[in-house]
Parts: C-alpha cells; structure tokens; sequence
C-alpha cells in the first residue's frame, strides 16, 4: 500500500477533519492544507476545517489567501477535539509553532521538517524533501484527483517559494512536483502574487534589521526590534543574505510577547538548524533544515532583567547575539 492509500485509509474512518497550519503559515503549510483538504473531501469526508495560529503577515501570505479564497479560522475558535481527526501539515510537534496544547493527538502528520515521531496513525514526515507540499503533488497524482485551477496556483507558488525561487537545496522531487502542477496553474495569478506590496511595518522592520546589523567574519546578526510583522523576520534574514561576504544571517526580534527568531545560511559547512538548537535551545523552541531555521524564546526568561522595553531589547541584543556567534565559534576578533 502506498503512502496515499495509507492516508485515504485513516480519512475514510472520520466524518470531520481539522486541519491544523503551524503559527504564522506559510505558503508551503497554506497550499499542504488545501491539498489535504482535496483528498479530504474526494473520499467523502463531510466537514474539513482549516486552522492556523498567530497570523498571516506577510504581504504574499495576505495575497495567497485572498485571491484563492482560502477559507481560514482561527486555532483558538477551533474547537479541535470536537473532529475526528486532527491533520497537522507542514509541521508535526504538539505546542510547538502552534497554539495548541502539547496534549493533543494528531491522527494525520505531513511534513518535511526534522523532529520526534508523535505515533500518529498516518505519518509521513520526509526531512530530505524539499517542501511538504512536495509530498502532497506526489498524493494526488498517486490518487489521480483532479487538479483545479486554484489547487494547482497554490501548490506551484508553494513550490517556488519554500524551494525552487532561492535554488535554496531543492531535490529533484520540488522540481517533478512543479511539472506536475504547473499545466494546470494559473500563472497571472502567480504574478500577482509576486508582486504584492510591502506593508509598512513590513518595510519599518527590515530597515531596523540593516540598521543594527553586527558581523563576524561571513555571519551577521540583526534585530527588527519589537513588531507585530513576524513575516518580516525572514524576509529581513533573506534580504541580509545578499549582502556581499555574508553567508550566515541570523534575524530576530519581539513579537507578541516572545522572541521571533529566523536564520538563513548557504554555508555548506554550516547546519543552521542545528546551530541554533546549539545556541538557544536551552531557552526555547527552536531548530530547522541544514539552510533555514527559526524558533521562538518566551521573553520572560529575560523580563527580570530591565525595567522597560527599550532596556530589555538592549540586553536581549547581547545575549543572543553573544550565543548565537558562540554556536559558530566565532570570537570578538573576526
């Protein structure tokens, strides 16, 4: 039995099914979940609900969501244990990236990110593929759904946002997924897309990020400050990476009461992911692939250490600039 007959065998013992989207989705969690919610409702699942955490900041996201009409709720007005199923796309840990509670139990897990094995009914995490969605081309292929015009956008824009438009290692298998979709795509869409604008926080963030930029050798750490545009870390971590030299960028910053962390590198030398577990993951939830990583710390394990936010970012700074170039063995000298 292949993978995706595996999964339609859990889908055709549940009349419900919650989708559950990591904190802040993605384009890569946002087009997983509408592939999982097509096979869903092709083997007759009644009710499919899509729920997410945090928010959908980035300008793109923002667009993705309004021009496909993806229909989205949020987590906390969810009442997730009332399904009977809970799919967790794009990410597998209960409590981490999402708001739910470490004590729910997910029945379908879909991911590409590395972690422990939660013993869900179906799982399929694939930490040397490229994008989740990748996995979910390669179910509706097996499961010959029919592939509409929107399903198809969402997944190709996937594709080349997770993967293929940074050439950030991507497999072979990112580059089969997106011949498999593209015909059936809409590509003015995938313009449109591209060229939405930035919000102004958005922009106010990244400048912060060039402004306080500290290096060592080809590694550079910044900070956006305190935002409500989590999106703009990355995007900020993206940008930093083309500076000349640089290969190593670590981005962080205060949203909502924690700190935000997003980092890039194109050192091969380098595990990013690795290398913040290395530096923080005494503090918090972090980790990711060998390219690109992120986490988040609870800023109460620094609030007694200044009496207002301007302070308690200028020791924040410290710290996590201090760790972070620790973790790469990098001294003051370079």
């Amino acid at each position: 039995m292949s993978r995706a007959d595996e999964l339609v065998a859990v889908l055709e013992t549940v009349e419900s099914l919650a989708i559950v989207c990591h904190d802040n989705p993605d384009p890569d969690c946002l087009a997983s979940a509408l592939a999982l919610e097509a096979i869903a409702t092709d083997h007759d699942v009644e009710e499919v609900t899509i729920a997410y955490g945090g928010e959908i900041s980035h300008q793109q996201n923002r667009a993705l969501v309004n021009m496909l009409d993806i229909s989205l709720q949020p987590v906390e007005d969810t009442a997730v244990d009332d399904y009977d199923c809970i799919g967790f796309v794009d990410h597998s840990q209960p409590g981490a990236n999402t708001e739910l509670s470490t004590e729910i139990e997910p029945g379908i897990v879909v991911d590409h990110h590395p972690g422990e094995s939660v013993g869900a009914p179906f799982e399929d995490v694939r930490t040397r593929i490229g994008a989740t969605a990748t996995i979910f081309v390669e179910y509706l292929c097996e499961l010959e759904i029919e592939l509409t015009t929107r399903l198809a956008s969402a997944l190709l824009f996937a594709l080349h946002r997770e993967r293929l438009d940074f050439v950030r290692e991507p497999t072979r298998r990112e580059y089969e997924a997106a011949l498999a979709v593209y015909p059936h795509a809409d590509l003015e869409t995938l313009e449109q897309l591209y060229s939405s604008a930035f919000s102004p926080g958005t922009l106010d963030a990244i400048g912060k990020a060039i402004a306080s930029r500290e290096r060592r050798g080809s590694s550079l750490v910044a900070s956006v400050g305190k935002t409500t545009e989590t999106d703009a870390l990355p995007q900020a971590a993206d940008y930093l990476l083309n500076l000349e030299g640089v290969d190593t960028v670590l981005v962080y910053g205060v949203v909502d009461g924690s700190i935000r962390l997003s980092a890039r590198s194109i050192d091969p030398r380098i595990h990013i992911g690795e290398t913040l577990q290395t530096a923080f993951d005494d503090l918090g939830q972090v980790g990711g692939h060998h390219d690109m990583a992120g986490g988040r710390i609870e800023l109460g394990l620094f609030a007694d250490e200044a009496d207002d936010t301007d302070a308690l970012l200028e020791f924040v700074d410290g710290r996590l600039t201090r760790r972070f170039f620790d973790a790469l063995n990098l001294d003051d000298i370079q």
